[in-house]
């Protein structure tokens, strides 16, 4: 079978043609151009022909160190062609996790996405022997004065169009060689722990990645349209976008994070991949706006959810059709209530929201199926080429992460230890054979690092990170994850680190949503005249105290938090506090608040 990767963009260009394939607003513009597929396949070629004019050999290493873009799909598919390896590098690194992903991978060109990815480019390029050029994505980048050894995206582009006949007979003699053993990228994990290690995976990864979501997706077609909202860094986009790709649907590429609410707007994707605290802030807006209603209107927005529970969890969920005054009441409700919402949020065209990365709380589940809105939880890692195990269209169980995906295997192994096997493994971790032989069994199952269990319906649910379980002073052992999405739920609770490892209770590093806090501040005539004002007056600490033990509510006693530290700054990246893909560096945050947190233990 030939590589889905290798032939996607010539395949569909023959199919679809000038039909749209990917739309993206540009510098400068609110307007979302769209680029046809045999504009792709001929930018496609053209990358193509313009690596191997450069020298670039099958299996070569190619950095990619920019935001989202059209380019970045280009120059994939333009690696592809010549089966070399594109390794995609997040966007908000550091120069250091640059010089090492670059120095670890060996590679010999850097695409740089904006002004600081190419300052970055040029300020590592003299510790990474192996790199020889550096690419510019955004033509406003600023050159340094006498570089020889950068390129702007035009220039590469046209080198590739004016290519002899020779070349582009080479570039399709190796697009025709191709295996499934060719190296497809390299997915550097986040290092939550330890420097950050290369997955290997083959092509037959995403060959048989496509091949499952194909069998388990069936609700998708080429009628549809994603928002590319997560960093194409990100193996969950990555596979994802490269699946809506190879069905046709239509994808539209958000190039700002902070501009994804606007996008959804404009754009009214059918689907979306994203993390759950997306799907936080929208419920805690929600709440919020739920919170000013009063009278007829608030009774008549709690009987719609009524309505709502009851009809999608309890029928839609299992492929049960709802009693006759069910459905009635759903589609006046429907009608009056949950489709504005959904379109004033951008989902009102929603098919289906996958969802995964980190708990998403079983009361914010509930409530958006409740709406209407389609959230299929999953459940995957780098390693797995994302998608372990997702909802299936029906029969799914609220606080599980799904069914396992076709042709993937789950078992649970020591330490309640999620193991996999199945197609979509990886290889190994690039260049590290003992880190690779750690991350295996003796028979062959890949170790996840999650604990869980297998609930009767073969659901897996998760129960922690096992890297991340603690115990308490006194024996008990706490896993923070399910508290911190519990109290992630709250419309004044922003990020939570909770604490606790050998002591004798457990506490909690809390940064409130800011915005939320001071409105209610200013509701209650509290003065402050800063955010380290606002954290420590007392009646702010009281009112936060009092939601997380409402959020509590049904922990055993010694899971509760017990003390808490608000602080007058979110966790960030560039502090080290979080992971590129947002996750807490818990030993990190230990380091940097020892002090607040002795100070929540002392006698």
């Amino acid at each position: 079978m030939p590589n889905i990767l290798t032939n996607l963009v010539a395949k569909n260009a023959a199919r679809y043609g000038e039909r749209e394939a990917f739309s993206c607003q540009y510098a400068g513009s609110e307007e979302w151009i769209a680029t046809s597929w045999n504009a792709l396949h001929h930018q496609t070629e053209a990358a193509a022909c313009a690596l191997e004019t450069l020298g670039v050999e099958p299996q070569d290493m190619l950095a990619i160190f920019a935001s989202n873009c059209p380019e970045i799909l280009i120059t994939d598919f333009g690696a592809y062609a010549n089966r070399a390896v594109p390794v995609s590098i997040y966007s908000t690194s550091s120069p250091e996790q640059v010089s090492y992903i670059v120095r670890d991978a060996g590679a010999r060109i850097i695409f740089a996405g904006e002004q600081r990815h190419y300052d970055v480019a040029r300020a590592i390029a003299a510790e990474c022997p192996s790199l020889e050029l550096i690419v510019c994505f955004d033509p406003s980048i600023r050159l340094e004065e006498g570089d020889k050894t950068t390129m702007r995206w035009a220039d590469f582009i046209g080198l590739g169009e004016a290519a002899s006949q020779m070349c582009r007979d080479a570039v399709a003699a190796r697009t025709a060689a191709a295996g499934e053993d060719d190296i497809f990228t390299l997915i550097y994990t986040s290092g939550t722990t330890g420097e950050p290690k290369g997955a290997v995976l083959p092509h037959s990864c995403m060959n048989a990645a496509v091949r499952i979501h194909r069998e388990r997706l069936t609700m998708l077609s080429d009628a549809d349209t994603s928002l590319c909202f997560l960093p194409l860094s990100h193996i969950f986009e990555k596979a994802w976008t490269y699946y809506c790709l190879d069905l046709g649907i239509r994808v539209a590429i958000n190039r700002d994070p902070r501009c994804v609410q606007d996008s959804l707007r404009q754009v009214r994707p059918t689907c979306m991949c994203s993390v759950p605290r997306f799907w936080e802030k929208v419920y805690t807006a929600v709440q919020e706006k739920l919170g000013s209603v009063k009278g007829f209107k608030l009774a008549m927005l709690k009987r719609a959810i009524n309505v709502g529970t009851e009809r999608n969890m309890r029928y839609t969920r299992l492929g049960l059709k709802a009693p006759w005054l069910l459905e009635k009441q759903y589609q006046f409700f429907d009608k009056r209530v949950f489709g504005p919402m959904r379109k004033v949020i951008g989902v009102d065209r929603g098919n289906i929201f996958p969802t995964a990365g980190a708990p998403l709380s079983d009361t914010i589940t509930e409530f958006l199926h409740a709406c209407g809105i389609n959230i299929v939880i999953g459940y995957g890692l780098s390693e797995t080429t994302a998608t372990v195990s997702c909802y299936p269209a029906t029969g799914w169980e609220l606080g599980s992460v799904g069914t396992a995906m076709p042709e993937v295997q789950v078992r649970i192994g020591e330490q309640d230890e999620i193991l996999v096997k199945g197609p979509t493994v990886m290889r190994g971790y690039f260049n590290r054979p003992e880190d690779t032989a750690r991350a295996f069994t003796a028979d062959g199952w890949f170790r996840t690092g999650d604990a869980g269990r297998l609930d009767a319906s073969g659901a897996i649910v998760l129960t922690e990170r096992i890297k991340d379980l603690f115990k308490t002073s006194n024996g008990k052992y706490i896993a923070p994850q399910a508290i911190e999405s519990r109290l992630g739920e709250d419309r004044y609770i922003e990020q939570v680190a909770v604490i606790g490892d050998r002591r004798k209770y457990v506490s909690a590093i809390i940064v409130p949503a800011f915005e939320a806090l001071k409105e209610y501040a200013r509701s209650r005539a509290i003065k402050f005249n800063s955010l380290e004002d606002l954290v420590q007056n007392s009646e702010i600490r009281n009112f936060i105290a009092e939601r997380i033990e409402r959020l509590q509510k049904g922990l055993a006693g010694f899971e509760k938090i017990k003390k808490f530290t608000l602080l007058p700054r979110e966790f960030s990246i560039e502090t080290g506090e979080l992971t590129n893909t947002l996750k807490l560096r818990r030993a990190i945050i230990n380091a940097i608040y020892a002090d607040q947190i002795e100070a929540m233990y002392a006698v």
